[in-house]
């Protein structure tokens, strides 16, 4: 399908009009679920509902499809709005720079940090997107460290720079917020950006660096020998010499 096959096998990263549809279909995902979560704002606050009882309880069988629906549900506007930034660009980021394993990344994310949630959270409902949110944080900022990339530990560094108060979030701080979402998405990120690390993106390697590997895979020179040069610049032992 052309929906998930958008990153061509082999590519020249230059070509500006394949990054540009690239860039476009990063654009697709992120936004589709924005726009979920605040169609489904709009209806619950429109209509009257309460959608809460859609979140996680932990242990409890009536909240464990709260794994699925929870990060659709927020308490308010203020609760809506201050996930949707974040979400949007740490979504966009994963999907744009790692491409291939951007869904199953994204999807992993979800429904880890909800089932831990389920497993380990407190007696209450936990809704809101920010378990994934953290999950995405965590990912990129881990996985740009052990790639060693310089375009992935650029955005691992933009995420700190922009999200780095998120690491408060994961203690009990507030009572009020549900840092069990925090923590687990967290945790669910970095073990992916472990299990994951030799795949998709790598570090580029310059000539030189392999210039420099091929030089150490040369037949190193025999020890306890005594060897010199001639004028050609060729390797001999004076002791195979024969006299004249």
């Amino acid at each position: 399908m052309p929906l998930f096959n958008y990153y061509p096998p082999k590519h020249d990263t230059s070509d500006p009009e394949l990054e540009k549809k690239i860039f476009k279909h990063s654009l697709v995902f992120p936004s589709l679920f924005l726009l979920a979560f605040w169609l489904t704002f709009l209806v619950e606050t429109t209509l009257n509902f309460d959608f809460a009882v859609y979140g996680i309880f932990p242990l409890q069988w009536e909240g464990l499809k709260g794994i699925l629906f929870s990060p659709f549900i927020h308490s308010g506007y203020k609760h809506l709005a201050a996930n949707s930034a974040p979400f949007f660009v740490l979504s966009l980021a994963l999907f744009y720079f790692y491409r291939k394993l951007a869904y199953r990344i994204f999807l992993l994310i979800y429904f880890l940090s909800g089932l831990c949630v389920w497993l380990a959270g407190r007696e209450a409902w936990h809704i809101g997107a920010s378990g994934v949110i953290y999950g995405l944080a965590s990912f990129l900022f881990f996985s740009g460290i052990f790639r060693n990339d310089t375009r992935l530990l650029t955005i691992a560094i933009i995420v700190v720079f922009l999200y780095g108060g998120m690491f408060w979030g994961m203690f009990p701080l507030k009572p009020e917020v549900s840092w069990e979402s925090h923590l687990w998405g967290g945790i669910s990120g970095l073990v992916l950006s472990i299990f994951y690390r030799r795949q998709g993106p790598q570090r580029h390697r310059y000539d030189w660096e392999e210039e420099e590997e091929d030089e150490e895979e040369e037949e190193p020179l025999q020890p306890g020998n005594f060897y010199t040069s001639d004028h050609t610049g060729n390797y001999f032992n004076p002791k195979n010499e024969k006299n004249d």
